[in-house]
């Protein structure tokens, strides 16, 4: 037996290559264990600082969105207003226009009926004038005078027709005042002194006279004594249409003449009474 048999080597045994394993693996499962324990602590600890970063974004976030949506709103409410106040004010153009057309409709109707009137009146005088002219022809046939015309024939008091006047006294004073008015202008309502109506021609002249007549034609061609056509003096009042209702007046200044204040295109004139036929006749003086 060798001397050196029972003598335990001082060498360590050789580990087997499994036991070696075996510990690679712990050791790596420890460090593995360590490192996700070091990223985790690393993590949690990290993650008050990523919430203190991100909250006020968060916040500035949706308040921006808050402001964006209350500008929205109150936009969408001034527009509604607006498309309101529009309406209202469509509705009352609409509602003033209906009103115009209906007053416009009114008044047409109001004119319409006005023509028709003054076309009826004016037939009516027409024809009167027409009868009156018959009338007076057949009386001076009657008569064997002529009482109208320009300065031809003879009157109905039997003087000869020679275009003048034969007035005397008060109807010279108003002949010879009316003659003097001859070429002033005829306005609508005047009595004078430079412009007159027809009526306010005759009560003027009558006025000279201090004889107090009625203002519109209407009265005049009553305020005195009704005359024939056909026996007409100087001074006496001649009107158109019916006494009453007389639309027209002048003055009968002899020599088959008249002096009125006939229309705004003429004025006062002087005119034969063929001109325009008077309907009758009234004697004041």
């Amino acid at each position: 037996m060798s001397h050196t048999a029972h003598i335990r080597s001082h060498r360590k045994p050789r580990r087997s290559a499994s036991t070696l394993a075996v510990r690679a693996g712990v050791a790596g499962g420890v460090l593995s264990t360590l490192a996700v324990a070091g990223a985790s602590g690393s993590a949690n600890a990290a993650e008050p600082v990523t919430q203190t970063l991100e909250l006020p974004t968060l916040t500035a976030d949706l308040a921006a969105q808050a402001a964006q949506s209350a500008d929205a709103t109150e936009q969408a409410a001034a527009n509604y207003q607006l498309q309101a106040e529009r309406d209202a004010a469509a509705a009352k153009a609409a509602k003033k226009a209906e009103a115009d057309l209906a007053e416009a409709k009114k008044k047409a109707a109001e004119a319409k009926k006005k023509a028709e009137e003054e076309a009826r009146k004016e037939a009516a005088a027409r024809a009167s004038r027409a009868a009156a002219r018959t009338t007076l022809s057949t009386t001076s046939a009657d008569t064997g005078t002529t009482t109208l015309g320009g300065g031809t024939g003879t009157e109905a008091g039997g003087s000869t027709d020679t275009g003048t006047s034969t007035a005397t006294g008060s109807a010279a004073t108003i002949v010879n005042f009316v003659k003097s008015q001859v070429g002033k202008a005829y306005v609508p309502g005047a009595t004078g002194p430079s412009a007159y109506d027809c009526s306010g021609l005759v009560q003027t002249a009558f006025r000279q006279i201090n004889v107090s007549l009625p203002r519109v034609s209407q009265d005049q061609s009553t305020a005195g004594t009704q005359v024939s056509l056909s026996n007409l003096q100087p001074g006496d009042i001649l009107y158109w249409g019916s006494a009453g209702s007389a639309y027209h007046v002048a003055v009968y200044v002899g020599g088959g003449m008249f002096v009125g204040a006939q229309n705004s295109s003429t004025g006062v004139v002087e005119r034969p009474l063929s001109y325009d036929p008077p309907t009758g006749a009234v004697r004041v003086l």
